[in-house]
């Protein structure tokens, strides 16, 4: 069983990619497809992707939540009832008022789309029953799926070259079509018409992610275990071995490890660890793993590891490029890169990861759904954004440090109870006032005072800490959730007890369940740093009791 060199293959979208701070904003234009479009056309677009062997396919999403395809439509792709091609945007009625939040295409192709209402629509190539409708006739318009999902919300869905995956809101996995390797993981190579669930080893487990090759699958579970099954002749299971897999088989390679993101490129994968360190295997004739070679390998090697935190990765199954970005901001690229083969990541100058896949990939497609920014001028947010820390337009400053953050009393006002009682009560509003900070580090009270007019936040998590403290004291709960994110994605074996005992202290219980879990899944390297043994007593006392509780001690 092989995949064949010259057909594309899927890519799968999910909302599950987006920046912690807020969403990746890209500009569509540099896929040359939406230069056919005019500036109030490109204005409406909410998201987009762009697909297809040539690149010559694009779907987009508007603000009002409509549907809109162009292209050459090939094998029914676009959905648009017919099999003209058209280079004018064309609503798909069936989904108006829809919103969409994940979408894949196979290599036929053939499209997978689900809605915010966890309603899943199929249409295109359907000639191994990809679409999941039974039959094998071409779907010239979306078709709601509804066998064997009925009262299940779909929430992610991806596409292997014509085999098809769809996970509910339960962590259940449903995998249908083409399975001449396993791919389906029914446990034989019988063709699947219609949905199934995946069970097998898979049966217990609460998967939160899934992604598709070729010819084969992958799903993450909860706790961070991947799971593969399919084709695996250039040892993109990561298995140890070139053997076909027809049900879930777990990747023993990386056992310890907790998995946050997987990828899956045209015959490698690519996993990320809840510690920013990445990990790849497959296929590498283009050194798209990016070990300095060009040697398949059959287990999951560890890439990148003398950089920083890397905090997303991407793989697109129509290329054999990879990218991935890390905690400062900086994007990376290898494998075939415009016909070259880099066999080592390379930096490059992009703001995201997209840019790799619209300027060096082939075809030039998207690895994700996009969101797209505009030019032409700045909306209020981004008004409010310029003008933070403004001496011109200011008539406040706060003296955090011996230095000053020069603010709008307005703004302050309208986004902040704690300052809208402290001014109605005490302040002139025509005096220009300077307030004195002494209970919070300059870093710290800046990055809360810029959240107000950004509703973001930058800062490392040790500083994190100091803005919850703060976020508490201020009673600003979406401030206060937001650090506790930045303290999720940044923290390791080193700072995690440290982090545990800022949680408590500052009741954030879900940063705590967090914080608690991963002391647990690293309970040895985590007892032997030094912020476990200045933990105080009762604290440490709580913790060892809990985590006999879950069975951490069990030889």
């Amino acid at each position: 069983c092989s995949a064949s060199a010259g057909s594309p293959a899927p890519t799968s979208f999910s909302p599950l990619t987006r920046s912690f701070t807020g969403l990746t904003m890209v500009d569509v234009s540099k896929w040359s497809l939406f230069n056919l479009m005019s500036a109030q056309e490109i204005a409406t677009i909410r998201q987009a992707c762009i697909f297809g062997a040539s690149a010559n396919e694009a779907i987009y999403t508007t603000h009002d939540n409509e549907v809109y395809v162009f292209g050459v439509n090939c094998s029914n792709c676009l959905g648009t009832g017919d099999s003209q091609s058209t280079i004018v945007p064309k609503k798909l009625e069936s989904l108006s008022g829809k919103k969409v939040v994940s979408l894949s295409y196979g290599s036929g192709p053939h499209v997978l789309l689900t809605t915010e209402e966890g309603e899943m629509y199929a249409w295109g190539h359907n000639g191994y029953s990809q679409l999941g409708n039974g039959a094998t006739n071409q779907g010239a318009a979306p078709l709601l799926v509804s066998t064997n999902l009925q009262n299940k919300r779909v929430v992610e869905v991806a596409c292997g070259s014509h085999h098809s995956m769809a996970l509910t809101h339960d962590g259940e996995v449903f995998a249908w079509g083409y399975n001449n390797c396993g791919q389906v993981g029914s446990g034989s190579t019988a063709n699947q018409p219609t949905p199934r669930r995946v069970s097998c080893c898979l049966q217990n487990k609460a998967v939160v992610s899934i992604a598709c090759g070729q010819t084969s699958s992958m799903a993450v579970s909860d706790n961070g275990e991947v799971y593969c099954w399919g084709y695996n002749g250039n040892g993109q299971l990561g298995l140890g071995n070139n053997g076909n897999q027809l049900t879930p088989c777990r990747v023993a390679a990386l056992q310890g490890l907790c998995v946050l993101q997987i990828a899956s490129g045209y015959a490698h994968a690519l996993a990320l660890t809840d510690e920013g360190l990445l990990y790849s295997w497959g296929a590498n004739t283009y050194g798209q793993l990016g070990t300095g070679n060009k040697i398949n390998q059959l287990s999951p090697m560890k890439v990148m590891a003398d950089k920083e935190r890397i905090v997303e990765i991407a793989a697109c199954h129509s290329t054999h490029t990879s990218a991935a970005k890390t905690q400062s901001g900086h994007v990376y690229m290898w494998g075939q890169c415009r016909g070259q083969s880099l066999t080592s990541p390379h930096l490059t100058h992009f703001p995201c990861t997209d840019d790799v896949f619209a300027c060096f990939a082939a075809p030039g497609v998207t690895w994700r759904l996009l969101s797209i920014e505009h030019d032409g001028f700045l909306t209020v947010a981004q008004s409010l954004k310029k003008e933070f820390d403004s001496p011109e337009t200011s008539d406040l400053k706060f003296s955090v440090d011996g230095k000053f953050i020069h603010v709008h009393k307005a703004v302050l006002k309208i986004r902040c109870e704690h300052f809208r009682s402290m001014f109605q009560s005490h302040w002139n509003e025509d005096m220009k006032e300077v307030i004195e900070i002494d209970q919070f580090s300059y870093p710290v009270y800046r990055s809360f005072l810029e959240f107000l007019y950004t509703d973001t936040v930058d800062l490392p998590p040790e500083d994190a800490i100091g803005l919850l403290d703060l976020a508490t004291a201020y009673c600003e709960n979406r401030l206060k959730r937001l650090c506790q994110h930045i303290i999720k994605r940044g923290i390791s074996v080193e700072n995690a007890f440290s982090l545990l005992s800022a949680a408590v202290r500052y009741d954030a219980e879900d940063l705590e369940e967090f914080c608690f879990k991963f002391c647990v899944n690293h309970l040895t390297e985590v007892t032997q740093t030094s912020a476990f043994w200045q933990i105080d007593g009762n604290l440490l006392k709580e913790f060892i009791r809990r985590a006999s509780r879950c069975g951490a001690f069990k030889n």
